[in-house]
Parts: structure tokens; C-alpha cells; sequence
């Protein structure tokens, strides 16, 4: 792709770096900016300034913040003994869709896959067994996508857990395998999180 200005090129660059975006959809976005006044491409980069300065991260499930407890955390209505364990902030917004769920959440930031170089360490587990000792979860489930590095995750968190002996389940599989948990249509995900069956039974099929 031949450029006639090098701060274009740049942008185009710059603008292809974010997941899903190509060259040519780089080009489309960025001549779209070019088109707009100073004032509207000013605000976006202001926004995505105080995005990566200002951000903050729950000091109690991990999930992305303004304060150090999220508003979920802080909810006085939610159920602080039922804890969802999900990958990432996707997930939580993809459960939160379904208004079935009236929990807390645990976001561990990944999932344990050594292929490309994620250990348990990587994760944010320890935290989550911290808070199981101190004694206030009843019940963790587990939504993590039905992948092998998700049912991989899945068994060890729950091999940590064991001896604490709390309750411990797992979605239905309304979600396909192989399915990642973001991309369930709302109505799926909110039966998957209802129907959740005991984590041991997982472990037989």
C-alpha cells in the first residue's frame, strides 16, 4: 500500500495494530478522523489518553474501574458469597447482558495456556484463594470458555480450592465447545449461568 504522506502511513500503521483491524480498515478509519473537525479527533485522543492513565482495576474481583472498588463490588445488593470466575472484562459485561446473575465476580485475566507462555502466576488465582480462606464465598462457578485451556484453568483452580470445602460449579453447556463465552447470544449465556451444574460432575463427561 503506497502512502503519499508519511503521517499518514503512520496513523495507518498505528491504527492496524488493534485486533481485527487491517491495513485497508486502518486506511477507512483514519481518513474518517481526517474528515472530522480538530475538536471531535481531539476528544477520542483524549479519551484514550485518560483511558490508559486514569484506569483502575477492582481491588477486589480485578474487573477494569474508575474507583478501586467497582460498582458491582460495592453494590450492597449483590451476593458477596457467590463469586463467577471469568476471563476477562468481556465476560463480565457478556453475563451482566443476561440479568441473570446477581453475584460477584473474580476476573483472572486469562487463561493458563502453556503454548504461549501463561502460568498459574500469570493469573490472578492466588487472590481468589485468598478470598475463599477468608471465609465469605459459598459458592465459586466456573464460566470460563469451553475450551482446553478453559477446562484446563477450570481444574486447577479447582484442585485449589478442594480442600476449603466449598461449593463449586460450572455453565451449562448450552455453550458450544470450543465456543468462547463473550460471543453467546444473551438468552444461552443467562439459562447456561441458571442451570450451572456441580463442578464434579463436569469432570465425568
Amino acid at each position: 500500500m503506497e502512502f503519499s504522506s508519511k503521517l499518514l502511513e503512520q496513523a495507518v500503521y498505528e491504527m492496524s495494530q488493534l485486533p481485527g483491524i487491517g491495513k485497508r480498515t486502518a486506511l477507512r478509519l483514519v481518513l474518517h478522523l481526517l474528515r472530522q473537525s480538530e475538536s471531535h479527533t481531539e476528544h477520542l485522543t483524549q479519551a484514550l489518553t485518560k483511558l490508559r492513565t486514569e484506569i483502575k482495576f477492582c481491588k477486589n474481583c480485578h474487573n477494569i474501574s474508575d474507583v478501586e472498588l467497582c460498582e458491582i463490588c460495592s453494590n450492597p445488593n449483590r451476593d458477596a458469597s457467590l463469586v463467577c470466575v471469568v476471563e476477562d472484562v468481556r465476560d463480565v459485561m457478556a453475563i451482566e447482558n443476561t440479568s441473570q446473575y446477581r453475584g460477584q465476580y473474580h476476573v483472572l485475566g486469562g487463561k493458563i495456556s502453556p503454548l504461549d507462555g501463561i502460568g498459574p502466576q500469570d493469573l490472578t488465582i492466588h487472590s481468589l484463594v485468598e478470598k475463599v480462606k477468608a471465609g465469605e464465598i459459598e459458592e465459586i462457578i466456573f464460566a470460563l470458555s469451553s475450551t482446553m485451556e478453559g477446562d484446563t484453568t477450570n481444574f486447577y483452580i479447582y484442585r485449589q480450592l478442594e480442600q476449603y470445602k466449598i461449593k463449586t460449579s460450572t455453565i451449562a453447556r448450552g455453550i458450544a465447545v470450543g465456543d468462547e463465552l463473550e460471543y453467546a447470544d444473551e438468552v444461552t449465556l443467562g439459562r447456561s449461568i441458571l442451570n450451572r451444574i456441580p463442578f464434579e460432575n463436569s469432570l465425568k463427561n
